[in-house]
């Protein structure tokens, strides 16, 4: 289904917002925080202005039961001074609120200890464009979603399921200026569409993720879970043990997200990360190469972090070998390198990451992994994941939403769920066929640009009681 925006957006008898802030007024409220803290003892200052409108329709046993619309504005203001610095936030833009978080920021920098790593705040940088505002996306109005919504109820109700999940459609947008002239804004738009298709006892999943929600394709979606969920009402049981599994984009996704964080600089300088001692060796497969790359037509995010540092394109694998960390400007210093531009705002206890994600697929696709296999497992997502050893990267967690057995190249039959125990280490050297990677979303972990894979000898722990 195409979505065509209307022109009116209402919520609960209300029209809904959905202008944001303009540029003017965003950059003016920058520059009142930055004139009002002329007058205290702040050394430096740092505002950021974060800017939310977003809209959401809820819908369960085949029918809406909820519609609402938030837009939130706050400002976040940090002042250092005398190589302390702290950080106070408003929702509310009159200047005596402005002052008040000011004079809060300052009263809870003077009491934190000094910090001998923390930097002057930098000048004025300069910033690709990246636009990933999509006006059909921001027109979008309750019975937009609502026309989509019915369209999956009634694919539901038709064949004796029931439905449930979400529409959601909005904006945002985030500037960050301090008081040594930087200044650097950004605004997108996002919308997301998550069902449930339930044909007791089984359910299937299917989810979406876009700035354009031209690109989401609800039906579509609502028929691939309710084909799934039917095919799931009985299930065999096989043995745990070793198999090779098909995993869909957001299987994959869910556990890759875990490894995020270990190629930040600060992880491996605090001995925290699994590329301690590894970095520059065949770690994984050599068809597993990962790029950090806010620019990737497929991703969403600004292009600068949270100091207003202009985020790089980094590879960080290199056909199985790790190559390259993320730096915030405290953990470039440290080691003697150029800030990769993946700093969260200060003071933060975790440093920096890597946020934009983008795995370097393949050329196969989920039909010809299933014809490639002569016995194996088709996961449609994982859930309730969790860290067993984070050295080795062993996780924990299970199969749901559609577990099913793949014999002599084709989909046989469902089978009932399984807990794995599994290396992310491991599994990255035992892929064998990947899709082109795609934007992908899940539960577990946060959009990233993932493939499909296919990867012999998952493993799987035991069989759960679904």
């Amino acid at each position: 289904m195409t979505i065509a925006p209307s022109a009116r957006r209402k919520s609960g008898g209300k029209t809904e917002r959905a202008e944001l802030l303009s540029p003017r007024e965003l950059q003016g409220i920058i520059e009142t925080v930055l004139r009002l803290a002329k007058s205290t003892g702040a050394a430096e200052t740092e505002v950021h202005v974060d800017e939310v409108a977003d809209a959401l329709t809820r819908f369960a046993n085949n029918g809406i039961h909820q519609n609402v619309f938030e837009r939130v504005v706050t400002v976040s203001i940090r002042a250092a001074t005398g190589g302390r610095t702290a950080r106070a936030t408003t929702n509310r833009l009159d200047e005596d609120s402005l002052r008040a978080t000011i004079e809060a920021s300052l009263s809870l920098a003077h009491s934190r200890p000094r910090d001998p790593r923390l930097l002057a705040m930098p000048g004025k940088q300069r910033y690709h464009t990246v636009s990933r505002f999509v006006r059909a996306t921001a027109a979008v109005t309750p019975e937009d979603r609502a026309r989509a919504v019915r369209i999956a109820c009634d694919l539901a109700a038709r064949k004796g399921q029931v439905a449930a999940g979400i529409f959601s459609s909005g904006m945002s947008q985030t500037a960050v200026g301090n008081s040594r002239g930087l200044f650097a804004a950004y605004n997108e738009t996002h919308s997301q569409f998550s069902i449930t298709m339930q044909e007791d006892p089984a359910a299937s999943w299917a989810k979406a993720d876009s700035p354009d929600v031209r690109d989401i394709r609800p039906q579509k979606l609502a028929k691939r879970a309710g084909e799934k969920a039917h095919l799931a009402v009985k299930t065999k049981e096989l043995a745990p043990g070793r198999h090779t599994v098909i995993l869909e984009p957001a299987a994959v996704l869910d556990l890759v997200g875990f490894l995020f964080y270990d190629f930040a600089a600060t992880a491996v300088q605090d001995q925290r990360s699994c590329l301690n001692h590894r970095m520059g060796k065949q770690l994984f497969g050599k068809n597993i190469s990962i790029v950090d790359d806010v620019f990737h037509p497929l991703q969403k995010g600004a292009p600068f972090d949270g100091e207003g540092i202009p985020r790089q394109k980094v590879l960080l694998v290199d056909k199985g070998v790790p190559k390259d960390l993320v730096y915030s400007r405290t953990s470039a210093k440290a080691a003697r390198k150029k800030p990769t531009g993946h700093g969260f705002a200060l003071p933060n206890e975790y440093g920096e990451a890597p946020m934009n994600l983008v795995f370097i697929g393949g050329d196969s696709s989920v039909e010809k992994m299933v014809a490639s296999t002569d016995r194996g497992l088709l996961v449609t997502r994982l859930w309730y994941i969790r860290e067993v050893d984070p050295y080795e990267k062993v996780m924990t967690g299970m199969t749901r939403d559609g577990l099913f057995l793949v014999e002599n190249g084709k989909v046989t039959s469902a089978v009932k769920n399984f807990r794995f125990n599994q290396s992310l280490i491991d599994m990255l050297k035992n892929v064998e066929l990947m899709t082109p990677a795609a934007r992908t979303t899940g539960e577990e972990s946060f959009e990233m640009v993932v493939p499909a894979m296919k990867v012999r000898d998952f493993h799987f722990s035991e069989v759960t009681k679904f």
